[in-house]
């Protein structure tokens, strides 16, 4: 239909069984129930012939090589270009072993073949399926659902906890899209905290944000999402002054989060045709020079022995012995990540993915300089790498920023979030134009 946007969501279940490995922390532990069911929801657009899809699941993170699997079954499925299609991990601490944690689980392979891809392929297949003519709305509203979760001691310390000082996006994003007579289609709630307000609990659940979805669904209608935006410094605002919690705690935060999405959507005053445009473009963030082999060997030797190593200090030991390999392999030693990043925009929104654990300080500046009156940046997206904090805060160190600089073969500089809101704002004004 010409010049006029369509829209298809399709959405599938993707709760893996009782006795799963539940990620998000290490050690992982077992899930014993199910406190509410996770999905995996794709959002279809097309516009003049172009088609593209932004698709979030309800999971902890997916690794880009991954990602990209998935995404090409999902293109095939929905006849649109894997390149064309972000897909998205609500980044839940109470969802299945998607990933390997370093002295926790491994990656549950027997789910991701036999439960998240097929429901991946169906969720998308459905989507473009139900395509059809669509008006776009976009309510905001102030939510302070998340705080910044890097707590500050007298001593000027880091910990995790939270920061009434600290930074982070209080702006809660509801994108509503329905046909020209009225009828309800979907809605995507966009907001920036980490999905741990249930702790290391044994329930799966979606976490804060599950309460959230069903709510606005309820209200609305419409099939509806979550895609977290920056939550690499922001948790969830639990009133034990931490970003963990219990079960408990994560439904009665979303209740809150459910009240402010409903608002935000019953904000609306406009509903609007509107175009969709798709480009794919290369950001690539620089790595650190690699240290000299004595400093490297130092490094590792002062680990300790690899045998007695738990927790995330085996991550810590394994990026260090690949460094060493690096440098002892002769081979030409990458000066940077080049980073492929699908860039969708449906009339004043745009969806910027990021395939991190995201700063607020960063996907603020991006906003800011962005032509675009919505710009969602898009946490772990298309992958996961690691977190990524914004230049200010490396000075101060902390859990985030420890694994910014000690969880790869190759760490990224410090001044690597410069790049990347350059070049995303390089990509969004390309867009735009």
């Amino acid at each position: 239909m010409k010049n006029k946007l369509l829209v298809g969501v399709g959405r599938h279940d993707i709760t893996p069984p009782i006795g799963a490995w539940l990620t998000g922390y290490a050690p992982a532990r077992r899930a014993e129930s199910v406190g509410d069911n996770l999905n995996i929801t794709a959002f279809a657009f097309e516009y003049n012939g172009l088609r593209s899809m932004v698709v979030t699941a309800d999971v902890c993170l997916i690794r880009a090589n991954y990602a990209e699997q998935v995404r090409k079954l999902m293109g095939t499925a929905a006849h649109i270009p894997f390149e064309h299609i972000t897909l998205s991990a609500t980044h839940t601490h109470s969802g299945p072993a998607t990933f390997r944690t370093g002295g926790g689980s491994e990656m549950d392979m027997e789910y991701f073949n036999n439960i998240f891809i097929p429901a991946a392929e169906k969720a998308a297949a459905d989507a473009a399926a139900s395509l059809r003519p669509a008006q776009l709305g976009v309510g905001e509203i102030h939510s302070d659902v998340g705080v910044n979760r890097r707590g500050m001691k007298l001593d000027g310390s880091i910990v995790l906890g939270q920061d009434p000082h600290g930074t982070y996006d209080p702006i809660m994003t509801v994108i509503s899209f329905r046909e020209p007579d009225g009828k309800p289609i979907g809605n995507i709630i966009h907001y920036g905290a980490h999905n741990t307000a249930s702790g290391k609990n044994t329930e799966i659940t979606r976490d804060w944000c599950g309460v959230a979805i069903d709510r606005l669904e309820a209200e609305s209608g419409g099939i509806t999402a979550f895609f977290n935006g920056c939550e690499g410094d922001c948790g969830p605002r639990l009133p034990n002054g931490q970003t963990t919690g219990n079960y408990k705690m994560a439904l009665e935060l979303g209740g809150r989060a459910a009240i402010d999405a409903v608002n935000a959507w019953r904000s609306i005053k406009e509903w609007r045709d509107c175009d969709m445009r798709v480009i794919c473009h290369t950001v690539k963030l620089p790595y650190k020079p690699l240290p000299t082999k004595e400093a490297l060997q130092a490094e590792i030797d002062a680990m300790g022995d690899p045998s007695q190593l738990v927790g995330l200090k085996v991550t810590q030991y394994e990026a260090l012995i690949q460094r060493m390999e690096l440098l002892c392999s002769g081979e030409p030693i990458s000066d940077g990540l080049p980073m492929d990043l699908p860039v969708i925009s449906v009339g004043p929104v745009a969806f910027f993915p990021i395939p991190f654990e995201i700063f607020s300080r960063i996907t603020l500046r991006i906003r800011q300089f962005s032509p675009y009156p919505y710009t969602l940046s898009l946490s772990n997206t298309n992958g996961a790498y690691r977190y990524f904090p914004s230049m200010d805060q490396i000075c101060r160190g902390g859990y985030e920023v420890w694994v910014f600089t000690s969880f790869a073969a190759q760490p990224f500089a410090d001044d690597s979030e410069q790049y990347l809101v350059e070049g995303a704002v390089n990509i969004l004004n390309e867009l735009h134009s």
